[in-house]
């Protein structure tokens, strides 16, 4: 309730259009206005209600919240006439007591003022952002530091581990690749074994090595050394007598091929078991 104040004795005819140099200092106005809170004066302890009229005058302050000006007012006290100053509080939209009174507990305003404005909460969003970039920033470099170390590390074992290869022998690098690999030793041994093992089976009495033959070649050296014989005479030496006999012996001593040649079975006449005799062809009539 703020208003222009009229006095009584005001009369609009009077009032004339004139031009003079405008007066320094702050825009000072009398208005009529309702005290915003209640209120205990300092001087005297007379209580002002809220609500109670008042002819204030306003002033218009250099003070600004953003773009809202701040006005300030000066009333006095009903009992013994001391100046109380007020002013707008656009922050709180609400109004805040300078001096001269001093404004009553009011615990709706406690609580309200206890609660979180919405700049408030921009601003403390915005730290708890700015402190977490840092605290994420921080764990970015200590996970990079950890790496580097840990790949430091691995190029120093790599450097001892070749400066060591390079002064031990060939002979104690495989002792120790040897010792220090035990499953590719046990490996190895059981690969040669299986290879003995397989050489001793494909080898005869004799120690010689087992040969597959085929059919052509078992016959050729058959007819070979059984029916050796001089071509002059036709008689067979003793010399070959005896290594066609030691052929003879070696090829009974030897295991038997396998044959895979196809024999052709006889067709066999069925009408002859069943009794049947064989049927004249009829010849056709003429």
């Amino acid at each position: 309730v703020l208003t222009k104040y009229y006095p009584p004795d005001f009369d609009p005819s009077k009032i004339v259009r004139a031009r003079g140099p405008k007066n320094p200092g702050p825009k000072l106005q009398t208005v009529r206005l309702m005290a915003p809170f209640s209120m205990c004066c300092l001087s005297c302890g007379e209580f002002i209600y809220k609500g109670r009229k008042f002819n204030a005058r306003k002033e218009t302050t250099d003070e600004k919240y953003y773009a809202i000006t701040i006005y300030r007012f000066y009333i006095r006290c009903t009992r013994c006439s001391a100046e109380i100053v007020f002013k707008t509080d656009p922050k709180n939209m609400d109004y805040e007591c300078e001096r001269g009174a001093k404004r009553n507990f009011e615990p709706w305003r406690a609580a309200k003022l206890a609660e979180e404005t919405d700049e408030e909460r921009i601003d403390r969003l915005e730290a708890e952002e700015a402190n977490r970039d840092v605290m994420k920033e921080l764990e970015t470099k200590t996970l990079d530091a950890k790496a580097e170390m840990a790949v430091a590390d691995a190029l120093d074992e790599i450097r001892t581990r070749n400066a060591r290869n390079e002064r031990v022998g060939k002979g104690e690098a495989e002792g120790l690749m040897s010792l220090s690999d035990p499953v590719d030793a046990e490996l190895e041994r059981q690969e040669r074994e299986d290879d003995e093992a397989a050489r001793r089976a494909f080898e005869t009495g004799t120690g010689e090595r087992v040969r597959r033959l085929s059919e052509d070649d078992i016959v050729e050296d058959g007819l070979a050394n059984v029916f050796d014989r001089s071509p002059s005479d036709g008689a067979s030496s003793p010399s070959a007598t005896g290594v066609s006999m030691q052929s003879a012996a070696a090829a009974a001593a030897a295991p038997a091929v396998p044959m895979f040649q196809r024999t052709v079975k006889k067709k066999r006449d069925l009408r002859q078991a069943l009794g049947i005799k064989g049927i004249k062809q009829k010849t056709g009539l003429v």
